[in-house]
């Protein structure tokens, strides 16, 4: 990878996810222990999801704007860590829903970026996307499973500090990523993004995007939740969940060699189908090790198979200088508002209907989400993604 900065653009998501690997599976533990109900717990986590549908847009329109986006990287990371100072002070419900929205509106902002930036120091080895992104697994890796022994035995307090602390690394890692020349490639996205969004294969392949991220909102929101009420100890759930995140980094290890040997239709629709699958499992057979360490382990579908697929998709659809607003649309569409779609639904239906219907809906999404990326990404592009470079 001569000429790009592979440590420095790896730091950051090392640091970013190495956050993510807190707040999935811990910041619902946290607000189970201040005492909130699992309709709180959902509305609070879909909060955070939901900031996803507009920050990274407003954001991603002031960097095309601007063509730079680092700047914009780095003012969002350090304001993301201003605003989650205040965490530790606020206990109730409407306090504690002001600051994550103060927080998540600004880190929300910066990945999306952040993804743009990459890619362009990527251009003509896009393939290689995955040998960056895979450290982004490694650091959710690290908080997942360190951070379950550590509860054990000091108590769900421990996660703010974890996650602050996160927080300000991810800013100082923002200062030493560079800027990438911008992508100004001669012809391609100068139509105009209404133009692009009007294709019915690229909101297909959007609405796609959003079915699969709700499928994943109970996960996200209950999973640490659902594992307690079986039986299985905090240690045991933090493996759990860095299991699933170290089958995505095997999976993203191989990516390049996949992406360069079969086209993306089949791929996009095998990771619907293996998310489908993980679903129906953790409905019912919670109870079973085998196979729950089993869905754990389609995590390499469901995420690292899909992401490496869609986030190519994404780059092809919105070119040039469109390429900070694709990005953005593809995060606040999936991880926003399929996100929060997610986090929403599970917190009204748990309680009530109870796990296994929600996570039955979970997999009814994922089918569906399949079913349009079946119809649309054909229409997208018929080509295979671009070799590796050896």
């Amino acid at each position: 990878m001569s000429g790009i900065p592979y440590g420095r653009l790896s730091a950051f998501y090392l640091f970013y996810f190495a956050v993510l690997g807190t707040l999935v599976p811990y910041w619902p533990v946290y607000l189970d222990h201040l005492a909130f109900s699992s309709a709180e717990i959902g509305g609070l986590m879909a909060l955070v999801m939901g900031t996803k549908i507009v920050a990274p847009n407003f954001w991603g329109w002031l960097a095309d704007r601007s063509g730079r986006r680092m700047p914009w990287v780095r003012s969002g990371s350090l304001l993301g860590l201003a605003a989650f100072a205040f965490v530790p002070t606020a206990h109730d419900f409407w306090s504690l829903a002001a600051v994550m929205l103060a927080f998540s509106f600004f880190w929300n902002a910066v990945l999306a970026q952040f993804e743009a930036n990459t890619f362009n120091h990527l251009r003509g080895e896009e393939a290689r996307y995955s040998h960056i992104r895979l450290w982004g697994s490694v650091g959710f890796i690290l908080t997942a499973t360190g951070l379950g022994p550590l509860m054990d035995s000091v108590g769900a307090a421990l996660v703010p500090w974890a996650v602050g602390l996160g927080l300000a690394a991810i800013w100082v890692t923002s200062l030493t990523a560079p800027e990438a020349p911008p992508a100004h490639a001669t012809g391609e996205g100068e139509e105009g993004l209404g133009r692009v969004l009007r294709q019915p294969a690229v909101i297909a392949f959007l609405a796609a995007c959003l079915l699969m991220q709700a499928s994943h909102g109970p996960y996200y929101t209950f999973f640490s939740l659902y594992m307690a009420d079986v039986g299985y100890r905090g240690w045991s759930t933090g493996l759990l969940w860095g299991l699933g995140v170290a089958a995505e980094v095997v999976m993203f290890l191989v990516m390049h060699r996949i992406m360069g040997r079969f086209r993306l239709t089949p791929l996009l629709v095998l990771a619907f189908s293996l998310a489908t699958l993980r679903w129906l499992v953790l409905a019912l057979f919670p109870g079973s090790v085998s196979l729950v360490v089993g869905a754990q382990l389609l995590h390499a579908a469901s995420f690292g198979l899909y992401h490496a697929v869609a986030i190519a998709l994404v780059h092809r659809i919105f070119r040039g200088r469109l390429q900070g607003r694709g990005q953005a649309l593809y995060s606040s569409l999936g991880f926003g508002a399929g996100g929060a779609l997610g986090s929403l639904y599970g917190g009204l239906l748990w309680d009530g209907a109870g796990a296994a219907v929600t996570f039955a809906g979970a997999a009814g999404m994922a089918a569906l989400g399949g079913i349009l990326a079946l119809l649309a990404v054909p229409r997208l592009m018929g080509q295979r993604a671009p070799a590796a470079v050896e």
